[in-house]
């Protein structure tokens, strides 16, 4: 039996990153064909559930640091299913009136944003369905702007999304966009996939992805610090996820370094 799309414009015999993502973390606003891109990826690559989850955990330690250095505006794209600790709700634990945007291309994810993310009275929540590749849509758009003042200090948070940015569509010239409607003092998130540490495990898992239609691109560390050009690196770095500033001791025999993670403040 074929599963029913909750949308007329989700299509759900092709699968979703989005979808992927949120079946390993546990979630259940998946289908058929992304339990199958999940399924075999993870049996190319069975470090990639716990990847996933030190990736969720990553974004929370990350906008958490945001939040104690004072920003209290974030734009999260590539935002993801909704689970526990999203952007929103770890920035307004420390800052009320925080507010946040988030955007995704999936419809999926913008329909349990919509149900799911509320925020707190003080702070304000809004969601744009658009495309990373289209950053004058997104920056130009009326729920952002009327959201989020540009003229002040943003927390850009892109995690996990750009691998899935192909090289000709210039990954690097559109985060560089966003960059430049920043002003001085505000801060670049981003987690990227890596075949570094294990290039075996991770181009299987990339030759899963790419075998369904989801162009998978892991890039080197130097690479990925070119998406922090103009930005000064936090401590510690650019680092694998699970090192960017831990909550507590790694337990080395649980992880598999497969994504970097890092934070810059722009200069």
């Amino acid at each position: 039996m074929t599963e029913a799309s909750p949308h007329p414009r989700i299509d759900t015999s092709v699968p979703h990153s989005a979808r992927v993502y949120d079946y390993w973390l546990g979630g259940k606003d998946n289908f058929a064909a992304d339990r199958a891109v999940a399924e075999a990826t993870a049996k190319a690559s069975p470090g990639v559930v716990q990847g996933a989850r030190d990736n969720r955990a990553f974004l929370g330690r990350a906008v958490r640091h945001l939040a104690a250095q004072g920003v209290t505006q974030f734009l999260d794209i590539g935002t993801g299913i909704p689970t526990q600790g999203n952007t929103h709700e770890v920035a307004q634990a420390a800052h009320p009136a925080a507010r946040v945007v988030y955007v995704d291309n999936d419809p999926i994810v913008m329909i349990h944003a919509r149900a799911l993310l509320r925020g707190t009275p003080e702070g304000r929540t809004a969601y744009i369905e658009a495309d990373l590749r289209e950053p004058d849509t997104i920056l130009k758009h009326p729920d952002l702007l009327g959201t989020i003042d540009l003229s002040r200090p943003v927390g850009l948070v892109i995690v996990g999304t750009l691998m899935f940015v192909k090289d000709d569509e210039d990954p690097f010239g559109l985060v560089a966009r966003y960059s430049e409607a920043l002003v001085p003092g505000s801060y670049l998130a981003i987690s990227h996939v890596t075949a570094d540490f294990a290039p075996k495990l991770v181009g299987a898992s990339a030759d899963a992805y790419n075998s369904a239609a989801l162009a998978f691109t892991p890039r080197t560390g130097d690479q990925i610090r070119r998406f922090f050009a103009g930005y000064e690196l936090e401590e510690p770095g650019l680092v694998p996820v699970f090192d960017w500033r831990p909550d507590a001791p790694v337990n080395r025999a649980r992880h598999e370094a497969g994504a970097y993670g890092a934070v810059g403040r722009k200069l």
